[in-house]
């Protein structure tokens, strides 16, 4: 097992801390989800709620840096010094129907060099709460789940292939653009699954749980923890055109080698 960092243990221990109060939060939406008025203002005070402990945590382990959040947007650090990317409730519609499968997902990102935007993501870590499971990945350390290596699967045919996405909903995504792919993978692969919450699809291809996984529309934060651990498990990101960046959240394609490149090539043949 690689030792476990001072940086990895501050953002465990800001995603513990959020994600205790969501599990107590969780208890309460599935009382709520049989009421009259609903839980639709409970969760996003829950999101809230969750988001303000994970600044306090981070701001008092690491003053200055900044963060880019969800409900908050972004709050500039010190120039020079690395930044925070923080989802602290990634799955909310599961949450607000009482389905048990959400995560908190938190990133460290590097300022350039040059001093001119943003490199890599050097440390991510998603948790799920109700599991009480962390992944977490350093750069060039490897992915893990607790002090359990991860790596992608090695499944080499699509036809044993399990992939997942995300499906555009109501004021979000591209559904044209999402019918098209659909109909070009579909065929070709063993199943696809629709979970609801991009980082754990992303810590699952790192896991080797699916071996692929697609999707447009998203934000950086849903991503940036979850392109790490799938490029520390052996993993490719990129996006539709199969370019690699640091952060893939318009677009996004994640798989093991040999079906990243089928993927992406039905992918691709979808939108021409």
């Amino acid at each position: 097992m690689a030792a476990i960092s001072g940086l990895i243990r501050v953002m465990e221990r800001a995603a513990r801390k959020a994600g205790g109060r969501l599990r107590r939060d969780f208890g309460e939406v599935e009382h709520l989800q049989v009421s009259r008025k609903g839980p639709a203002d409970f969760v996003s005070k829950a999101d809230m709620r969750s988001e303000r402990t994970i600044y306090d945590e981070l701001t008092a382990a690491r003053p200055g840096w900044g963060f880019v959040m969800e409900e908050a947007g972004v709050i500039e650090g010190d120039p020079g010094m690395p930044r925070w990317i923080v989802d602290p409730l990634d799955g909310t519609s599961n949450f607000l129907h009482g389905i048990p499968h959400f995560a908190i997902s938190i990133a460290a990102q590097e300022p350039r060099a040059d001093g001119k935007g943003w490199g890599d993501v050097v440390a991510g870590v998603v948790y799920q709460p109700i599991t009480d499971q962390t992944f977490w990945a350093e750069k060039s350390r490897g992915a893990w789940l607790h002090d359990a290596r991860l790596r992608v699967s090695a499944r080499s045919r699509l036809s044993d292939a399990l992939v997942a996405t995300g499906v555009p909903f109501f004021g979000h995504g591209d559904f044209s653009e999402w019918t098209r792919i659909f109909g070009a993978i579909g065929p070709e692969v063993a199943g696809i699954r629709r979970f609801g919450a991009a980082s754990l699809d992303l810590a699952y291809v790192a896991q080797g749980r699916f071996d692929g996984f697609w999707e447009s529309g998203l934000s950086d934060w849903d991503t940036a923890a979850g392109c790490l651990l799938v490029r520390e498990a052996g993993g490719f990101v990129s996006d539709f055109r199969g370019r690699s960046e640091a952060i893939h959240s318009a677009q996004v394609l994640a798989a093991n080698d040999a079906l990243h490149s089928k993927l992406h090539k039905l992918l691709a043949g979808a939108l021409r």
